[in-house]
């Protein structure tokens, strides 16, 4: 976690989230406050889709999220631009039970939609 707080010039609140619904480790960095922040994200056990990428992939970058106020029609649209469902909604230990969604656009990029309060 040094590695990337120095690489980034970050800050982390020491908080590491384990949700055993996505199966995976996720702890979040700060860059500036106000900003975008990087989530970090780590399989948690064999099961873990996480791990089966990173055995198929490597590591790197791997997806992007929007928060959005509508979760439904934000995957409607995109879905209209030819975007995929990866996976239905489902609620999210590290965003205190808001619902998140992931599609793959038709330019092979992974997007997580998480749900505004």
């Amino acid at each position: 976690m040094d590695v990337f707080v120095v690489s980034l010039g970050a800050t982390w609140d020491g908080v590491i989230y384990q949700d055993p619904l996505q199966k995976v480790k996720v702890a979040f960095l700060t860059t500036r406050l106000g900003d975008a922040q990087i989530e970090l994200v780590e399989p948690d056990g064999p099961g873990s889709p996480v791990l089966r990428f990173l055995k198929e992939n490597g590591g790197g970058l791997h997806h992007v999220c929007y928060e959005v106020d509508d979760l439904e029609r934000q995957m409607t649209a995109m879905k209209f631009q030819g975007a995929l469902i990866v996976r239905p909604p489902k609620p999210a230990v590290a965003f205190e039970g808001r619902r998140i969604a992931w599609m793959l656009t038709s330019g092979k990029l992974l997007v997580e939609l998480l749900e505004k309060r």
